[in-house]
């Protein structure tokens, strides 16, 4: 694996811990106020983000590769409407579509094909992620 590539799934690692971190505070928002199911549905996310960035790290450590945890930034813990916390999961899972298009591209430039392969999956989780935000608007 090149280090390009290496460098930028553990930078991935830390956005997929970050949107844990996002999603964690969405539900908690949302459970303070009343809002049950709401609050569940951002948990299942924050346990998902978290699953994306152990697969992650298990790719790393698969292709000796080693994993570098960085801080996670800080997150915001209020929204003003369901709504709100809907359109930013919307506009937020768009630029994880990014990065994770970009590291697609790393690996195909690298012909690093088992990349490529493994990045496929999450390419197509992302249509998902997306869709479902939607929905949920």
């Amino acid at each position: 694996m090149s280090n390009e590539l290496h460098h930028a799934i553990n930078a991935q690692i830390n956005a997929e811990l970050w949107s844990a971190y996002l999603y964690l505070a969405m539900s908690l928002d949302a459970e303070a106020k009343g809002h049950k199911g709401v609050a569940n549905w951002f948990f299942i996310q924050f346990k998902e983000e978290q699953d994306h960035a152990r697969i992650f790290m298990n790719y790393l450590n698969s292709r000796d590769c080693k994993v570098v945890l960085e801080p996670i930034a800080p997150v915001p813990s209020e929204w003003g409407s369901v709504l709100e916390m809907f359109q930013q999961t919307l506009q937020h899972e768009k630029k994880v579509t990014a990065m994770i298009n970009n590291l697609a591209a790393i690996a195909k430039a690298d012909n690093d094909f088992a990349s490529v392969n493994r990045l496929a999956w999450f390419i197509d989780e992302q249509v998902e992620e997306e869709e479902s935000a939607r929905d949920m608007i």
